[in-house]
């Protein structure tokens, strides 16, 4: 089942310089589901949009990167920022606990495995090499670096913990989580209320 999301708010209860100097990496999750509110207003921050901008910066206004989100007891999902929409791609079958298997090929990190929320940003590097070349790995990286600033900010203002992994067997996450093949996994970062 999709899952609509709500429109982001402007205003927070935490500046941004709170924000920044309260940001610390978490590695222990309580066993709670983050609020809707709270879940759309982190995609917002990752990849959002506002009338015809966008909340991260992109060589050519390409934007080649591509937000999926993996909710414990719910599954998989793939972010889609103009209709501000989860769409269901697996479901978590109890049988088969693909968290447990995410964590275990981001090398036994079990943390990820209590967060009730894991953000995989994902490159489509052919996306942005046909205009700029290999150069444009390099620009695809960067603005993973913005993405993930933005989550890593929007977290600590929401009272969420997050944690920065790079970590992983890259071919068992795409094989894992089914990613089209023009699509690479570059970073996951679990979120949750902080244990």
């Amino acid at each position: 089942m999709n899952i609509q999301l709500l429109k982001p708010k402007f205003e927070g209860e935490m500046s941004l310089e709170e924000s920044i100097f309260n940001r610390k990496s978490i590695r222990s999750f309580k066993d709670k589901e983050i609020e809707i509110e709270k879940l759309s207003q982190l995609l917002w921050a990752a990849q959002g949009e506002n009338l015809s901008k966008r909340t991260v910066p992109s060589a050519g206004a390409i934007y080649p990167i591509e937000i999926y989100v993996f909710l414990k007891k719910k599954g998989l999902y793939h972010y889609h920022y103009k209709k501000m929409l989860l769409k269901r791609e697996i479901e978590e079958n109890p049988n088969e606990n693909i968290l447990r298997q995410l964590a275990q090929y981001c090398l036994s990190q079990n943390f990820i495995y209590e967060a009730p929320l894991n953000l995989i940003i994902c490159v489509n590097y052919p996306k942005i090499t046909r205009g700029y070349g290999e150069r444009g790995k390099r620009y695809a990286l960067i603005e993973v670096g913005h993405c993930a600033q933005n989550v890593h900010l929007e977290a600590v203002a929401l009272g969420l913990g997050s944690v920065p992994i790079g970590a992983f067997r890259d071919r068992k996450i795409s094989q894992l989580l089914r990613l089209p093949e023009d699509l690479d996994p570059i970073y996951i970062i679990p979120i949750g209320y902080e244990k």
